[in-house]
């Protein structure tokens, strides 16, 4: 997913749209929450693995606020849009992959 296309900030959706591909605007919140998750944890494996490269166990504290480099890294991912309306732009657009992990009916029986 192109990140350009992201809206940097909220946008008002009709929730109907979000149901549509799912039947289900829960299944469709669901499927939204565990994708932003997946976005959110990849975002941050990334930036752990690029400042780790600045990690010194001897450093003080003004060698922490002066390193430029590290502070430019974590404006970069300050800026990203959020997860979550990645995950909405992602559904909206039809890339995500779903599945329903039980297509039994809930029966009371059982």
């Amino acid at each position: 997913m192109d990140r350009k296309k992201v809206p940097g900030n909220t946008v008002t959706r009709d929730v109907k749209d979000l149901a549509a591909p799912t039947g289900n605007l829960y299944e469709s919140v669901v499927i939204l929450y565990k994708r932003a998750n997946q976005i959110a944890a990849a975002e941050k494996k990334e930036l752990n693995k690029k400042l780790e490269d600045f990690k010194n166990d001897r450093d003080s504290m003004e060698e922490v606020f002066e390193n430029r480099e590290q502070i430019e890294i974590s404006k970069y991912y300050e800026k990203l849009p959020k997860p979550a309306l990645v995950a909405v732009e992602e559904f909206k657009e039809g890339e995500l992959e779903y599945r329903v992990a039980n297509d039994k009916p809930y029966s009371e029986e059982a």
